[in-house]
């Protein structure tokens, strides 16, 4: 798997997901709309972490800043 998030993209996914987690826990968010922002938010912290979308290999797209070979 090649990195194909930036640096920006991987940190705006990890404030959403805290976001989500916190409103969560406030018991802002509730029922099945907040297990759905859960469930995005975790795939978002991993993604995030791991640097890689598979989704953007899908479309093609890339946030990443390095130049490819």
């Amino acid at each position: 798997m090649r990195t194909n998030m930036g640096r920006t993209d991987r940190i705006i996914r990890l404030i959403f997901a805290i976001i989500v987690g916190v409103l969560f826990w406030q018991h802002a968010i509730g029922g099945i709309l907040a297990y759905v922002l859960l469930a995005i938010a975790a795939i978002f912290v991993i993604t995030s972490f791991i640097g890689f979308c598979p989704l953007y290999t899908l479309f093609g797209f890339s946030s990443c800043k390095i130049k490819e070979k």
